[in-house]
């Protein structure tokens, strides 16, 4: 016959081996959920990341990056006169909400900076230093505070990211 004693030890000891193996089957299926959740991460950046490279070799952005040349943006009387110009005013707002939409994918995570760092850098700091005065001329007298925050945000990081990266060599173009 069984001892009482020993049946009691080996459903103690089935117990300790169930609530082990439980744990070891979460473990191992929270480090394959994690693989996957990177996985996909990596996936939509990679994905953003296309999207960033069409839009920015997009003809339409081209054309209006053509056009910010001829724009003078300095104060509030420059950016008033824009407003009557449909033509420039388009250019430029195509313009600047590009850039303000991959400050928002920065800022939230969604885009390492390294992706619009390699990829038009130049851009962004020659967009910003060049309408700086003016946007916080708007910002100011207009009482529009976020008025091109995130491109703001997007040129503080590129410019940070240029710094912990001088490899890159991460600068503005002398361009007029």
């Amino acid at each position: 016959m069984v001892d009482l004693v020993v049946l009691q030890s080996v459903s103690y000891v089935a117990v300790a081996i169930g609530v082990v193996l439980a744990a070891l089957n979460y473990i191992v299926t929270s480090i394959r959920e994690d693989r996957r959740s990177k996985q996909n991460l990596e996936t939509r950046q990679a994905q953003l990341f296309m999207q960033l490279y069409q839009s920015a070799t997009n003809p339409e952005l081209n054309e209006a990056e053509f056009m910010l040349y001829d724009i003078e943006f300095k104060d509030l009387d420059d950016w008033n006169a824009l407003l009557k110009d449909k033509e420039k005013y388009k250019a430029w707002m195509i313009y600047g909400s590009c850039l303000e939409g991959i400050g928002v994918l920065v800022r939230e995570n969604l885009i390492d900076i390294r992706l619009p760092a390699l990829l038009m850098s130049g851009d962004i700091t020659w967009f910003w230093e060049r309408y700086k005065p003016g946007i916080s001329d708007c910002r100011s007298k207009r009482n529009w505070p976020r008025f091109l925050i995130e491109t703001e945000y997007l040129y503080d990081r590129v410019k940070d990211y240029g710094r912990e990266h001088p490899e890159l060599q991460i600068a503005s173009p002398s361009i007029t």
